[in-house]
C-alpha cells in the first residue's frame, strides 16, 4: 500500500515526467499539484482544510513589490532593442577591432555584454547580432562554426550580467537583495567574457586562417571620427546601467541604496524611452511591441509561479521537503558534493526548461538544504544563474541556436550570405561555448570568491565586547522622581 514517505518521490518523479513531455509547464503543475492533493486528502496524510492556504498563497505572489520588477526590465530591455542600438556598436566595434585577428569576435563579445546589460533579452541579442555581424563575417573569411557560436554564445551572456532578470527570480526566491544578486554576478560575467575573449584569442594563434583581419581598406572611419561613433553607443548606455543599478546598490563598492529595485526598473524603462529619443528611434512601433512582449512575459511568469505554488504547497504537505533534506544532505563530499550532484540535475533539466521554470520550481526544493549546509545564498544563486545560461546554448534544445538558426536563414534568403548555414555547423559551433561555460561553472564551485568579492561583507559583531553604560543623570534623575513620589505621598497623608 502507498505511504506518505514513498508519494513525495512519486510526486517529483511526476514533476520530472510532466516537464519533459513539452504540455505547458505551468497549467500541467497546477494539474498534477491538486491531482496529489486529493490523494493525499483522500488517504488521510492532510486534511482538505490544508488548502486553504492555497489562495492566500496565491495572493502573496500577486502582492509581492520585487517582483513588479520584472516587468520594468522587460520593457527596458524590449525598447532598446528595437531602438537600433546593437547595430551602432556592432558597426562601429567591428571597425575598431576588424584589421586584428579574430577583431569581430572580440568585437561581438563586447558588445554580448554591453547589450547584456542593456536589453536583458537572449531573443533579440542573437537575432539583432546574427543579422549585422555574420555576413560581415562570412565575407571576410572567418570559420562558420566559429561565427556561430560566438553568435549564440555572446547573446546569452544577457542572463548574467545585471540587471538580468534571472538575478531578480534568484533573489525573490532565495530571500536576498537584488543588489547583493547583481554585485555577486559581477565576478563571474565579467570572467565570462574575459574566457571567451582567451579562446577567441588562442584559436587565432593555433588556427590563423579561422579568424583572419579585416584589411585596412575596408575600414570606412578611421580616428577620432571612429572613436566618437563607438562612444555615441557606448557611454548614453553605460550612464543608463549605472544609473539603474546604483540606484539600488548591485555596483560593487556601493553599499547603500535609494531606491527599490521596482523603482529602479521604472526609472530604467523610462531611461530607455529617452535613450531611445536621443539616437532618434522612437516611434509608437517601438512603444507598442515593447509594451506587447512585456505583457506576454509578465503573465508567463505569474502563471508559472502559480502553478509553482500549487505544487509545492502539496509536496511541502506529504513532507517533500524532508524527503529532499534528506537526499540531498547525505551526499559524500558535503558542501562540494552536493554542489556538484545540483548543478549536474540543473544542467540536464536546462536541456528541456527555461530558467525561469528552474528557478521557480526546483530552487525553492534545493534552497533550504543549501542554508542548512552552510552555503552562501549570493553564492549558490549565482552558481545556478551560470549553470542556467548553458540551457540556451544546448544542442539541440537551445532557445539560442533555434534564434541563430531562423536568422541565418532570413539573411540567405535576402542574398546577403554567400552560403546557406547548416544546422551541423550551428549545433559543433556551440559546443565549444557550453564547454568553456562548464569551466566556469566549475571555477565558481571551487572559488566561491569570484562571486564573494564583491559583495558586502556582513558585520560581525561580539557580544562579549559589548558594554552598557547608564549615564550618571539618568541615575540622579531616577533618584529625583523617587524622592518627589515620597513627597507626593506625604502630602497625600497629611491632606486626608
Amino acid at each position: 500500500m502507498m505511504s506518505m514517505q514513498t508519494f513525495a518521490p512519486l510526486m517529483f518523479a511526476g514533476l520530472v515526467f510532466i516537464m519533459l513531455i513539452g504540455f505547458p509547464v505551468a497549467f500541467s503543475l497546477s494539474a498534477l499539484g491538486l491531482i496529489s492533493a486529493a490523494i493525499a486528502i483522500y488517504m488521510g496524510w492532510f486534511p482538505a482544510s490544508f488548502m486553504y492556504n492555497l489562495p492566500l498563497n496565491v495572493f502573496s505572489i500577486l502582492t509581492n513589490d520585487l517582483l513588479l520588477a520584472i516587468p520594468f526590465f522587460t520593457l527596458m530591455g524590449a525598447v532598446l532593442e528595437k531602438c537600433g542600438l546593437a547595430e551602432d556598436m556592432l558597426d562601429s566595434m567591428g571597425q575598431l577591432f576588424g584589421p586584428v585577428r579574430g577583431g569581430l569576435g572580440y568585437s561581438v563579445i563586447i558588445v554580448g555584454f554591453i547589450l547584456g546589460a542593456i536589453t536583458g533579452t537572449v531573443a533579440g541579442q542573437v537575432i539583432a547580432m546574427a543579422m549585422i555581424s555574420l555576413p560581415v563575417m562570412m565575407r571576410y573569411g572567418y570559420n562558420m562554426r566559429y561565427a556561430t557560436g560566438v553568435l549564440a554564445a555572446s547573446g546569452t551572456i544577457t542572463q548574467l550580467v545585471p540587471p538580468s532578470l534571472v538575478l531578480v527570480v534568484m533573489a525573490d526566491q532565495l530571500g536576498r537583495s537584488v543588489g547583493d544578486m547583481y554585485k555577486g554576478a559581477w565576478g563571474p560575467s565579467i570572467l565570462q567574457v574575459g574566457i571567451f575573449m582567451l579562446y577567441t584569442f588562442i584559436l587565432s594563434r593555433v588556427k590563423p586562417s579561422y579568424l583572419p583581419g579585416i584589411p585596412r581598406e575596408a575600414i570606412e572611419l578611421r580616428g577620432w571620427l571612429l572613436w566618437k561613433k563607438c562612444l555615441r553607443g557606448i557611454i548614453p548606455s553605460a550612464l543608463l546601467i549605472f544609473a539603474v543599478l546604483g540606484s539600488m546598490g548591485g555596483l560593487p563598492g556601493m553599499d547603500t541604496a535609494v531606491a527599490t529595485p521596482t523603482e529602479a526598473g521604472a526609472m530604467g524603462a523610462v531611461g530607455a524611452i529617452l535613450l531611445a529619443a536621443f539616437h532618434r528611434r522612437l516611434n509608437w512601433d517601438i512603444i507598442k511591441n515593447g509594451i506587447t512582449g512585456t505583457m506576454r512575459i509578465t503573465a508567463m511568469v505569474v502563471f508559472i509561479l502559480i502553478g509553482s505554488r500549487v505544487f509545492s504547497l502539496v509536496f511541502q504537505g506529504v513532507d517533500g521537503a524532508i524527503w529532499i533534506e534528506h537526499m540531498l544532505s547525505g551526499l559524500p563530499g558535503g558542501q562540494i558534493g552536493f554542489l556538484v550532484a545540483v548543478n549536474l540535475f540543473v544542467f540536464f533539466l536546462a536541456f528541456f526548461l527555461d530558467f525561469f521554470e528552474i528557478a521557480f520550481i526546483i530552487l525553492p526544493m534545493l534552497a533550504p538544504v543549501a542554508n542548512k549546509l552552510g552555503i552562501d545564498m549570493i553564492w549558490f544563486g549565482v552558481l545556478l544563474c551560470v549553470n542556467m545560461q548553458t540551457s540556451f546554448m544546448h544542442p539541440p534544445f537551445g532557445f539560442a541556436l533555434f534564434y541563430l538558426r531562423g536568422a541565418a536563414d532570413q539573411i540567405f534568403k535576402d542574398g546577403t550570405l554567400p552560403r546557406k548555414v547548416l544546422s551541423k555547423d550551428i549545433y559543433l559551433g556551440s559546443i565549444p561555448f557550453v564547454l568553456l561555460q562548464l569551466v566556469l561553472v566549475v571555477i565558481v564551485i571551487f572559488v566561491p570568491q569570484t562571486v564573494t568579492i564583491f559583495v558586502d561583507k556582513p558585520k560581525v559583531i561580539d557580544l562579549n565586547s559589548v558594554q552598557i553604560e547608564v549615564p550618571k543623570d539618568l541615575s540622579n534623575d531616577s533618584e529625583d522622581d523617587t524622592d518627589g513620589q515620597d513627597n507626593s505621598a506625604q502630602m497625600m497623608k497629611n491632606f486626608k
